[in-house]
């Protein structure tokens, strides 16, 4: 068995391995290597979750690559879950092994206790099976305790993470959709600490319909989308502040009303997430169509939202309304020089409320980052065109285009291909102003304002417009905080 250079050992001896004598080591980095039929070895950090003792045995609880079995080297991600049952030849010899494993562990500072919400109504209605049959066993295995919160109705997580206390816990955990996690984020910011509540690291196990957060973290490591990978993330990585990624939240505001949501900072060239699609020039609304419109075919699962996509562009909608943007160095060319200033009187912008209600708001959680839009070039982009299905600083607009090139351009979204498409614009903007209008086919029938699942607002004549929602089907600004918020992540 070869040494890698430069590296230090703690432990040599011999030792059996699942029953066989072999020569064992643990190097200082938390490396176990040992020969059986090849090298073997495990890496604390990577692999092991945690060990427990039974006599003189010591059984080491590991998640390791299918087809390397546990070995340093291995191109897929695969992972299972196995254990290696170590046998000391004393029991100076397995206070040693037991204190040195121990210590390894420790230095990763994972976290401890976690506060998990469930949401059994979404995606497939299997979120409990998932965290029961998949996630509790990984949890347990690496000696992580937790309270589980099942959610009961919309925005019950949002005021629980108002309320909660967060000394108890290393971090939040949301065994959903993407929507349960952008309602703990509004929580932790409506807090009175939000600025310290924010910093807690959060997570999320794929249990919902798109699942697009956790399906963009997996990617950036070439991982799986899978709930044990999501699992292993948020069992690793506490403290491995070069892998928590940020999170950027974007402000949606209205006079009377505010909305955060979250924007997954994750760059590469075609993958982009979290998005505010439109498409201008008499092309239909369909991404908040499809998104909340084909939830009366929940029970297809994610199929749902292809088998309703194409029933959209079959049957298209147009909608009115226009979009004023302040571009990004780079795409000042884009749109038309418009007027629109973010007035006082027309108190979109926090920074023009008065004093006695700035002192509320700042009573009452976090206001948004500190942008003064007033003085900006604005640019604007008039419509028909659909309504947004999600919002940061990237503008996406679809330009008019033969039904067929629409269905191609739609299958590309989940990889992020449609940007390439010559129907479609990208832009960079800092902020933007949505003033969305009514079909144009049916002026008396309005669209829906969709932020990835959640209506924020709906207009006369939609699908269950008669619910009560967060926002107005106004005028909406939004601008970005990037940054903000922590999440757990794969390396």
């Amino acid at each position: 068995m070869e040494q890698c250079e430069g590296e230090t050992l703690t432990i040599f001896e011999h030792v059996r391995v699942n029953g066989a004598l072999t020569l064992v080591t643990l190097s200082v980095d938390g490396t176990i290597r040992w020969t059986e039929s090849s090298e073997r070895c495990l890496t604390v950090e990577e692999e092991v979750l945690g060990f427990s003792v039974e006599g003189s045995r010591i059984m080491i609880r590991a998640f390791v690559e299918r087809e390397s079995g546990g070995c340093c080297v291995g191109s897929r991600r695969i992972r299972v879950r196995k254990d290696f049952v170590f046998e000391s030849s004393s029991e100076e010899s397995l206070r040693l092994w037991c204190l040195k494993l121990q210590e390894s562990i420790d230095s990763l500072d994972r976290p401890k206790r976690l506060f998990i919400f469930v949401n059994p109504f979404g995606g497939k209605r299997s979120a409990s099976k998932i965290f029961h049959d998949e996630v509790k066993p990984l949890l347990e295995a690496a000696d992580i305790q937790f309270t589980i919160q099942e959610t009961q109705y919309q925005l019950h997580a949002k005021e629980i993470a108002q309320t909660f206390d967060l000394s108890k816990y290393d971090g939040i955990v949301c065994v959903s959709g993407d929507g349960i996690l952008v309602e703990v984020v509004n929580g932790l910011l409506q807090r009175d600490d939000w600025d310290s509540a924010i910093k807690i690291p959060l997570g999320i196990i794929p249990a919902g319909t798109g699942n697009g957060m956790v399906k963009s973290l997996m990617d950036s490591v070439d991982d799986p989308c899978s709930v044990s990978n999501a699992t292993l993330a948020v069992i690793r990585e506490l403290t491995f502040l070069l892998h928590v990624y940020a999170l950027s939240c974007v402000k949606i505001l209205q006079p009377y009303a505010c909305f955060v949501h979250l924007c997954f900072i994750y760059v590469q060239a075609i993958n982009v997430h979290w998005t505010l699609l439109l498409s201008c020039k008499g092309r239909p609304g369909l991404v908040a169509d499809i998104d909340i419109e084909s939830e009366k075919y929940r029970w297809m699962g994610s199929s749902r939202l292809d088998f309703y996509a194409l029933l959209r562009i079959i049957h298209l909608r147009k909608y009115t309304g226009r979009v004023s943007f302040v571009p990004a160095p780079g795409y000042e060319a884009y749109g038309e020089l418009g007027h629109q200033k973010v007035e006082c009187t027309s108190k979109l912008d926090i920074s023009c409320q008065s004093q006695e209600d700035t002192v509320k708001v700042q009573q009452h959680g976090y206001r948004g980052p500190s942008i003064f839009l007033e003085n900006l070039e604005w640019r604007t982009i008039d419509g028909p065109f659909v309504s947004f299905s999600d919002g940061s600083l990237d503008l996406i607009i679809i330009r008019d285009c033969p039904k067929s090139s629409l269905l191609m351009l739609m299958a590309k979204l989940n990889d992020g291909s449609h940007v390439k498409s010559p129907y479609v614009l990208y832009l960079k903007v800092k902020a933007f102003i949505l003033e969305p209008g009514q079909r144009s086919e049916d002026p008396m029938k309005g669209g829906i304002i969709d932020s990835d699942g959640e209506v924020l607002a709906r207009g006369e004549g939609t699908y269950k417009c008669e619910q009560k929602d967060l926002m107005a089907y106004e005028t909406i600004q939004m601008t970005v905080d990037q940054g903000l918020a922590t999440l757990f992540s794969p390396r």
